[in-house]
């Protein structure tokens, strides 16, 4: 019997803890110092919900659960679209996202210390190192952004190549609408977080183990007070 409850006692605390660790995306204007190129665009913001844990490694096109991105300001004359001004935004699923003709890319880096999530100086690679592409085709759209950082702390942020329609096709050049050059900090301009690591059903297994051993230790006093 105490074998059993022994074993039983080394099970639970062998138990694998598991987590949830959900990454995220979030940044906006006022992470970076913006200095407009072509037209006056500098009110941005994305946001992303992954569907993979914050880890280390390559992620190209990772499972998204959803993605929201505002993009807005004004136009100079005789842009593609010829709009004076105009305000995006875009909120859909990563599936919508994807579909759409979207991609996102980066590499933590293999020593990135995951706590305080994770900088731009910690993603991998020298040069380019993350690239959100909102890119949509046949949507009737000339402003979905592209947004790009480099390891130097510089970026760009500019209009996609955007396929309006396809027939006839009608596409847009990679800033034609705007572009703007950015600047940051790449120590302190934190791109990925992820949740607190909460152990699940720690609870349980915590009352469980306790159980256990208040029963070893009522058998074993049981046995002590038999032999006496």
């Amino acid at each position: 019997m105490i074998r059993k409850i022994t074993l039983l006692i080394v099970a639970f605390a062998l138990h694998p803890a598991a987590y949830a660790q959900d990454m995220t995306l979030s940044i906006d204007q006022n992470d970076f110092v913006v200095s407009n190129i072509f037209s006056d665009v500098d009110t941005f913001s994305i946001d992303i919900q992954f569907a993979v844990p914050l880890s280390r490694g390559i992620f190209v096109d990772p499972d998204i659960t959803n993605v929201t991105y505002r993009v807005s300001g004004t136009l100079v004359p005789g842009t593609p679209s010829g709009f004076p001004v105009f305000a995006l935004e875009r909120i859909m699923t990563g599936d919508e996202f994807y579909a759409q003709g979207s991609s996102i890319s980066f590499e933590v880096a293999a020593n990135a210390v995951l706590s305080d999530g994770v900088q731009v100086a910690e993603l991998a690679g020298n040069g380019l190192v993350f690239t959100f592409n909102g890119k949509e085709i046949d949507n009737g759209r000339f402003h979905p952004t592209l947004f790009e950082l480099n390891s130097n702390g510089t970026g760009m942020m500019q209009n996609s190549d955007n396929i309006i329609v396809l027939d006839p096709l009608q596409q847009v050049a990679f800033g034609s609408e705007y572009i703007n050059a950015l600047t940051f900090d790449p120590g302190n301009t934190t791109l990925l977080n992820g949740d607190v690591p909460q152990r699940k059903h720690g609870g349980a297994i915590e009352f469980f183990t306790i159980f256990a051993l208040l029963l070893l230790l009522t058998v074993k006093q049981s046995l002590w007070l038999k032999l006496r």
